[in-house]
């Protein structure tokens, strides 16, 4: 399987990429992993985005893209994957397609994961983390024992700046200008089904799986 699952931050891709890949042996990929993992290794194109990101500048679509096919080449991939969240935009998905059809190996899916905006910012909102440990929990939906403290290692909980609802609202913005465009592009080339993403874990994987049929 080749899939991309696309949708807004908060919308679970990442959750149900990771399920969907140990059950059948993919690799997830996501750009922000890759990215982080090529400046490790010291890869050319690692080296590259290491300049940018040292300079405190995005990184530029065509070192992303490097990274992507130099991941997508490796042999982790080469059983499928999952792209988890790229490509964000229409240029980027040309210039997928473009080092696809280098494979002989074109997209076979995109999963679109739908869901209200109002989910999205109480997901995000809610989500504290443990400045010791780094542990996640939710207010709402996976409270500590004792509030503002973390069960692992009684470590102090705080709201990352992304994670308020001021900052989450316009990374929606965001999504909204430059990735669901997306949307249209990949509808019509026949790959596209939409996934509604409010429900359960459980409910939204079914939904996947039908999504990708298998």
């Amino acid at each position: 399987m080749r899939l991309i699952f696309l949708g807004p931050p908060g919308a679970g891709k990442g959750t149900q990429a990771s399920r969907l890949a140990d059950e059948f042996g993919l690799c997830q990929v996501s750009t922000g992993d890759i990215l982080r993992q090529a400046v490790a290794d010291g890869t050319p194109m690692g080296k590259k985005a290491r300049e940018f990101m040292d300079a405190g500048q995005l990184v530029p679509d065509e070192v992303v893209i490097g990274i992507v096919r130099d991941k997508l080449a490796g042999p982790e991939c080469a059983g499928g994957y999952i792209l988890d969240g790229f490509p964000r935009t229409t240029g980027q998905a040309r210039a997928l397609d473009d080092i696809l059809s280098d494979f002989s190996a074109p997209i076979e899916r995109v999963a679109a994961f739908m869901v209200a905006e109002e989910a999205v910012v109480e997901r995000l909102s809610g989500r504290r983390t443990c400045r010791a440990c780094q542990a996640m929990y939710h207010a709402v939906f996976a409270p500590t024992r004792v509030g503002g403290v973390c069960d692992k290692c009684g470590g102090e909980l705080f709201q990352r700046d992304d994670d308020r609802e001021q900052v989450i609202r316009e990374r929606l913005k965001v999504y909204a200008d430059n990735t669901e465009p997306l949307l249209a592009y990949y509808r019509e080339r026949g790959l596209l089904t939409e996934v509604v993403a409010g429900g359960s874990v459980d409910s939204v994987y079914a939904a996947v799986r039908a999504a990708v049929g298998v």
